[in-house]
């Protein structure tokens, strides 16, 4: 594996990570008329970002790559943001899950790209199959968010 895609696949890895974490904190700190609907869809999301880590990582290892694996790596290799463990009302963490979504899903996008241009098929179909629940959640999202 070119050494390019495997830093993008461990920056996308991390910042997989960060976000798995924040769902958690939004999960447990949502707050509102919606709550346990929003609560609910939470949990799904973070219970799915835990695959997309796992696939990623088996990617690298695939590919003779080491995949980033502490939290102190992560932070270090994010572009995410962490999030305060505060209170927030549904409409807000929605929003912020939104956010982060549509940074990911630009991440998957690049990725495949290149792991196209370099003949990694495998990469770049796993990517297309996280393109594919991005546009679906980002879907839920917007309706959610009306």
């Amino acid at each position: 594996m070119k050494h390019e895609l495997s830093a993008d696949l461990n920056r996308y890895l991390a910042n997989v990570a960060v976000e798995y974490v924040k769902l958690h904190n939004l999960h447990w700190n949502v707050v509102g008329s919606s709550f346990k609907q929003v609560h609910e869809y939470l949990e799904t999301l973070y219970d799915g970002f835990a695959g997309v880590m796992d696939t990623v990582a088996e990617l690298l290892k695939i590919h003779d790559a080491s995949p980033l694996a502490s939290m102190k790596d992560y932070l270090a290799a994010a572009t995410l943001q962490e999030l305060d463990s505060a209170e927030l009302p549904a409409v807000e963490a929605l929003a912020v899950v939104r956010g982060d979504l549509l940074v990911l899903k630009a991440q998957a996008e690049e990725i495949r790209v290149g792991a196209e241009e370099t003949g990694m098929y495998d990469v770049a179909s796993a990517m297309e199959d996280q393109l594919t629940d991005y546009n679906k959640t980002l879907w839920f999202l917007r309706a959610m968010g009306k």
